[in-house]
C-alpha cells in the first residue's frame, strides 16, 4: 500500500530523498502541493502492478498542458499523463493515460474534472546486459476507468518533453508522482511486484 489515505511514510522528495514527501494529506486524499516538487517512493521497483486513483482540481483553470496536469513516472524514468481532458484539447501523445510524448492512449476514457480516474498499469521494465546494452524494451498495459488504452505498448526510452527517448541502462527505480503545479489529487495508490 503506497497510499493508504493516512500518511506519506512510503514517500520522499524526489529533489531531495533525505526530506519526507511534502504533499497535502486530508480527508483520505492525496493533493499535489504546487511547487513543493515531485515526490517519490522510498522502494524502487522492477516490474509490477500499480493501482491509483486520480482526479483534477474542482475549480477549471488554464488550457492544453496548463490544466490539472500531473504525471506518473514509471522507475522514475517513463510517464503516464495524467490531464485534465474534459473539453481540454492537447497534442495526442500529451493526453491524460498517454505513454508521455511516445504513445496516445487507444481511446479517451476521461471524466469530467473533479470525477475520480483509476489507473490500472502492468509494467514490464525493459532489460540490459551486464555492459548496459538494451536486449528487451519495456512495456505496459494499461486500464483507464477500465478500458484498455495500452496493450503491451512498447517503451522506446525515456519520456522526454523535448528530444527523442534515450535507452538510459539502469536497474530498479521508484514510482513519481508529478508537481505540474496543478492541484491534482491522488488515493488508493498500491503496487504489486511481479
Amino acid at each position: 500500500q503506497l497510499f493508504n489515505g493516512a500518511n506519506l511514510n512510503q514517500w520522499v522528495s524526489s529533489k531531495d530523498p533525505s526530506k519526507p514527501a511534502d504533499w497535502l494529506v486530508e480527508n483520505g486524499i492525496l493533493t499535489v502541493k504546487p511547487k513543493s516538487g515531485d515526490i517519490q517512493t522510498k522502494e524502487n521497483f522492477e516490474d509490477f502492478q500499480l493501482h491509483l486513483e486520480w482526479r483534477s482540481p474542482l475549480e477549471i483553470k488554464g488550457e492544453g498542458q496548463g490544466r490539472g496536469n500531473s504525471g506518473i513516472f514509471l522507475q522514475g524514468l517513463y510517464e503516464i499523463q495524467i490531464l485534465d481532458n474534459n473539453n481540454n484539447p492537447t497534442y495526442v501523445n500529451g493526453q491524460a493515460a498517454a505513454l508521455y510524448k511516445q504513445q496516445p492512449p487507444l481511446l479517451t476514457a476521461t471524466k469530467k474534472p473533479g470525477e475520480w480516474h483509476t489507473y490500472d498499469i502492468l509494467y514490464s521494465a525493459p532489460k540490459f546486459n551486464k555492459d548496459g546494452i538494451l536486449v528487451k524494451k519495456g512495456t505496459i498495459t494499461m486500464l483507464h476507468n477500465g478500458v484498455v488504452v495500452h496493450y503491451n505498448t512498447q517503451i522506446e526510452g525515456t519520456t522526454e518533453y523535448i528530444g527523442l527517448p534515450q535507452q538510459k541502462s539502469h536497474g530498479a527505480g521508484p514510482i513519481i508522482l508529478q508537481d505540474h503545479n496543478d492541484a491534482v489529487s491522488f488515493r488508493n495508490i498500491w503496487i504489486r511486484p511481479l
